[in-house]
Parts: structure tokens; C-alpha cells; sequence
């Protein structure tokens, strides 16, 4: 049988992580971690037992210093069971396979645990994505695996179900920044550790004159007034609670007991007798 096909080169992932420098590029994780932390303070509980998967374990390890952190290779060593909050912090978006990354972390929750993952969706780099994409065809007549193909939040919003959780909530959150050009841009990925770790890469030197038809389409097409040029970043936020015979349910649908109509205080609206 042959093996499934990879996404990500683990290799090339890790060195890029390593030559991650601690700058302000990493802007869009320090706001990931805010957003976990406030919805944190929301759910209004206590954990006591936290397990966080993520790439980036010194980030998070000064959030929550309590917490253990799992290296989010792709069979997660949580070394027991019975954690009620796992936060699968900003490396989703990397995994082969991310409903079996889900299902393992669902596995070790307790009755009522909290699963909780950001990561990266499909709208970050659209501009760069549509920009190499047209630059590269123009230049070579073909395409090579530069960008990694993020999810979409419908699709990842039945990976919760499909992993057995219940209560399943995703949402996203879109932010915008700005860059002098795209090397300027480049140069913030690799900072942040995001550089092109596809296992399809093509390994060899991209022709210059790609890079600059690229910056010539992008300008074209996504530069701001001040002539900087715009990057879109798409965080998804997901939520699952592992299953306990507590939890509120969903009603059947026409079980209903009481009329909306009578909570609102409005008359029923009857449909029209039809015209002959």
C-alpha cells in the first residue's frame, strides 16, 4: 500500500521555526494568543490541567506557564489522559492531518473539556497567492507549490464534528497589514517562521524575473493610497466540547412547546388565501 502523500516537509518546517526571530512580525500570533485568552475569561471556569499543541512552545509557554506543551508532530505525545482544556495554538494549518490531530486531543479531554485551536484560514495571502500565481505562469507557463492551501471555516467546522465533539463553534477573524513590497512581506513569513515548507516545493533558486513580475501585478492590483501594498490574514478560531451526559442538547426539530409568534407579542401571519 502506498503512503499517503504529504503536505508539509517536517524538516524544512522545524528550520524554519528555529530562524524565527523574535520581532514585531510575529504580530499575528501574539494577537492569536490575546484572542485565546480572552475567550478564556469568557467560558467563566477554571482548568486545571492544560495541554497546549503548537510549533511555537516559547510563545505560549510565557502565556501559560501551568500549561504542558505537545510539539505538534503528527502523533501528539500528551503522556496521559483527563485534561480539561487543549489549545491547539497556531500549527493546524501545517498538519497532513488535521481531523486526526483533533480526534487525538478529543481523546485525552475528560467529560466536558474544552477544545480550543486557532490557526491560519484560507483567506491569508489571497493577494499573494493570486498575485505569484499570475507572475509565475506569465514567466514559467506553470505553477509550483509556494503557499500552503488553508482551509476553509466551513470545512473546518465539520472537522469538530467528525472528531466527536460536541457544541461545535468555528469563527474567524480577518485582519489587514500593510508592507513597503512583497519582499518586504516575504521577509515578515520567514520571520515568523511561515516560510514555504510544502514537501512539493520545488528546491531549486526561483528566477528573479518571477519575483519582480510578482511585485509588479501586486502593486497593480493591491497597493493602499500611501503606495504600500495591502496582506490579508484570516485567524479561525474553533471550538468543541468533549461529550458529557450534562451538556445542553438541541431540540428536536418540532418539539417546540410555546409559539415565537407568542413571545413576541405579534399576530400569526397566515399565508394569503391564493387568487383564482
Amino acid at each position: 500500500m502506498n503512503a499517503p502523500r504529504r503536505l508539509t516537509d517536517r524538516l524544512a518546517l522545524t528550520r524554519n521555526r528555529h530562524q524565527r526571530r523574535r520581532s514585531k512580525a510575529m504580530f499575528l500570533f501574539q494577537a492569536a494568543m490575546h484572542e485565546v485568552s480572552e475567550r478564556l475569561k469568557d467560558v467563566n471556569r477554571t482548568f486545571t490541567k492544560v495541554a497546549i499543541v503548537t510549533g511555537h512552545s516559547d510563545l505560549w509557554r510565557a502565556e501559560f506557564p501551568q500549561a504542558k506543551i505537545i510539539p505538534d508532530t503528527d502523533t501528539l505525545d500528551f503522556a496521559g489522559t483527563g485534561y480539561d482544556l487543549v489549545i491547539h495554538a497556531m500549527s493546524l494549518h501545517w498538519a497532513d492531518d488535521p481531523v486526526g490531530q483533533i480526534i487525538q486531543c478529543a481523546r485525552v479531554l475528560q467529560p466536558d473539556g474544552l477544545f480550543l485551536a486557532c490557526l491560519f484560514g484560507g483567506e491569508t495571502l489571497i493577494e499573494l497567492r493570486q498575485a505569484m500565481a499570475q507572475a509565475e505562469t506569465k514567466i514559467t507557463g506553470g505553477l509550483s507549490p509556494r503557499i500552503a492551501p488553508m482551509a476553509e471555516i466551513r470545512d473546518l467546522g465539520a472537522l469538530l464534528q467528525r472528531a466527536g465533539l460536541a457544541l461545535p463553534v468555528a469563527d474567524t477573524q480577518q485582519s489587514t497589514a500593510s508592507y513597503l513590497d512583497t519582499t518586504h512581506l516575504m521577509h515578515d513569513l520567514r520571520h515568523m517562521g511561515e516560510a514555504n515548507s510544502l514537501a512539493d516545493r520545488i528546491r531549486t533558486p526561483t528566477p528573479r524575473s518571477v519575483f519582480h513580475q510578482t511585485q509588479k501585478i501586486y502593486a497593480e492590483h493591491f497597493s493602499l493610497p500611501d503606495g504600500r501594498i495591502k496582506a490579508t490574514f484570516e485567524t479561525v478560531f474553533l471550538t468543541g466540547w468533549a461529550p458529557a451526559a450534562d451538556q445542553p442538547k438541541a431540540l428536536r426539530p418540532g418539539s417546540a412547546t410555546h409559539r415565537l409568534a407568542d413571545f413576541l407579542g405579534t399576530p400569526d401571519q397566515k399565508d394569503p388565501k391564493p387568487k383564482d
